[in-house]
Parts: structure tokens; sequence; C-alpha cells
């Protein structure tokens, strides 16, 4: 083969890869946006939901007159359930699902673990712990409305702040921190058990209600707090994809490439942490979200960190609006625990994961 030759197939075979990568790269561009398109229609579909019915166009159009209440005309008891009760429920389960996602996914990141999530990290067990000790004892760090919430809020911390602990001093390997975050979840779950063995069975049925997690407390003046403290992490975790991209090809590689593995690991996990407790103090424990939203997410688009994240993120919030318009059918007028109905879509959905697995994770 001649020299000419030998240049015009490495030219041809350099033009394939990069419309190879460009049609990867589309797919995963195609996947977010169907993910909102999905999100939007859903929002609608949960809000036509209740004993007064009302069509999508209704609810798109009650929406809109909020904001341009010149061009949209709507009956005020429309505005009224569509506005006040009902949006706030669909717009908390889809903050909630996409800051669980996406904390579920930098912890499977940054400790190269499948199994990370708020529940293998003791912080849900923390939250649950201090909810218990608000609702049976009635003491907290709060007063009023804020009781169970500050003290669910202070309490998940605590978890996160020993795993730091370990990381910043001990030098912690991903894999302690994964068996201290396991520890704790036992410590507070054992507390919970023994503070519901002294408390009155009402009492014991109110912590079993929040641990089990709920969209039923919300409201707008809850969903605020969440909102900021999303619309704050969120954009510094996706900055720091392309370091959670390099690391999970070992901490040896990350450090070869310039990479503080350290210390990228303590701030996105402090970020996680954080992410996770302004979520669970508000919704309660809801489980599974944060360890097979990833999953779902990784299988479709692959292991890239930049479109994995905001993926992530919008699987968890389909998943988690579509358990709760499940929850509220299913045993229609009775409302189920969302976290009941994501722990039924969770587990059938993770066994099958690991059956189509044909890979290692990483």
């Amino acid at each position: 083969m001649s020299a000419v030759e030998k240049v015009v197939e490495s030219t041809e075979t350099g033009s394939k890869v990069e419309e190879d990568y460009k049609r990867f790269i589309g797919r995963k561009i195609f996947f977010i946006t169907f993910l909102l398109f999905l999100i939007v229609l859903l929002l609608g579909i949960g809000v036509t939901l209740g004993p007064i019915k009302y069509s999508i166009l209704e609810v798109y159009t009650t929406i809109l007159h909020r904001f341009f209440p010149n061009h949209f005309d709507v009956p005020a008891l429309a505005t009224t359930i569509i506005w006040n009760i009902r949006l706030p429920r669909i717009l908390f389960g889809i903050v909630a699902g996409v800051g669980l996602a996406i904390a579920g996914c930098v912890l499977q990141g940054i400790l190269r673990n499948p199994l990370a999530s708020p529940y293998t990290l003791g912080i849900a067990h923390g939250a649950g712990f201090g909810a218990s000790i608000a609702i049976i004892f009635g003491a907290g760090f709060a007063g009023g409305q804020y009781l169970i919430i500050g003290n669910a809020f202070i309490f998940s911390l605590i978890p996160a702040f020993f795993i730091f602990g370990l990381a910043l001093y001990k030098r912690a390997t991903p894999e302690t921190m994964i068996l201290a975050g396991i520890a704790m979840m036992y410590l507070f779950s054992a507390a919970i058990t023994l503070v519901q063995y002294f408390a009155a069975p009402e009492a014991v049925k109110a912590v079993v209600f929040w641990m089990v997690g709920d969209l039923g407390r919300a409201a707008w003046s809850k969903l605020s707090p969440m909102s900021i403290v999303l619309a704050c992490c969120i954009p510094i975790v996706i900055l720091k994809a392309w370091d959670l991209n390099v690391m999970s090809a070992g901490d040896e590689s990350a450090k070869s490439l310039g990479v503080n593995v350290e210390r990228i690991r303590i701030f996105v996990l402090m970020l996680a942490s954080l992410l996770i407790s302004a979520i669970v103090c508000f919704t309660g424990a809801i489980g599974f979200i944060g360890l097979v939203a990833p999953h779902i997410a990784r299988m479709v688009i692959g292991g890239d960190n930049r479109f994995l994240i905001p993926a992530s993120g919008l699987v968890g919030a389909v998943m988690l609006v579509v358990a709760d318009i499940a929850a509220m059918q299913i045993m229609a007028p009775v409302i189920l625990p969302v976290g009941v109905l994501t722990a039924f879509m969770g587990v059938p959905l993770f066994i099958y994961l690991i059956i189509r697995r044909k890979r290692e994770f990483w």
C-alpha cells in the first residue's frame, strides 16, 4: 500500500470515528430532550387527577394564566385547585426526583460503587431519626411547623459529617466510606426502633409513614427552599463532571492527570449530602430513586457525566412523578405513600438492570 493510500485510509477512518461520535452525542441530547418533554406531559397529566376533573389543556391554560393574566381567562376555582393544591405536589415530585437521582449519580461516581445512594450512606436514616425525635417527643432544633423538618435536616447531616471526617483526617478509601455509611444506616435504624419502642401507637404510625416517604406535605413554601438548594448545587456538580469522568478510571489515573482526588471527593460528597438532606427533610425517606435512576440513564447514554448527571436527574423526576400518579390512582380516593410505589417500581427495575448488564459497572 502506497503512502498516499495510507493517508486516504487514515482520513476516512478519522472521519468515520468523528461521525460516530457526533451520532452518539446526538443520541444523548435526544434522550435528555425526550425526558424534558415527558416531564412536561406528566406534569399536565398529574394535575388533572382528583375529584374535580380538568383536561390537560385547562391545566396548561391555568398555569399560563398565572403569568399572563390578560391573555388567558380561567375560573377562580380552577386557579385555586390547580395552582394552590395540585401543582405544588407534582413540582415537589419533580424537584425531589431530580435532586435524589443526581445525588445518587455523583455518589456512585465519586465512590465508584453501584450501590451508593442516600440510603447506603445513612443520610436518609439520620433524617428519619431526627423526625422520630420530633414526632414522638416533640423536641427539636426548631419550633412550630418546622419542628420535624428542622430535626430531619440537622440529623441527616450527622452521617455526612462522620464520613467527611473519615475522608478528611483518615484518608479513607471509597470502600471505607461506603462501609462507614452502612454503619451509620444501621446505627440510626436501631435508634429509630428504640425510640418507637417507647412511643404511643399513633406516634409510631406517624414515624413509619414519614420513613416511607410521601409528597402529601407539598406546598409552595416548602418547594422554594428545595428549589434554591438544587439551583445552587446542581450547576456546581455539573462543572465537576470532567473530574468525575477522570476519577472513573481510578484514583491513580486521575492523580496522574492532575486531579486532586481527595479534595474533589470530599467536595462533591458535601454537595450531594446537602442536596439529599434538603429533600429528605421535606419528603421523608423516598427510596430507590437515587439508586435506580442513574443506572437507567447510564445504560441508555453511557457514563459521560456531562450528560449522565442531568439525564439521571430527569429519569429520577419521571420515576417519582409516575409513582406518585400511580399512588393516587391505585386505591383512589385513598392516596398511598409514594415511597411504597418507588420500592415496588425500583426492585424489579434494579433486578432487570442486573440481569441485562453485559459488562462491569465502570
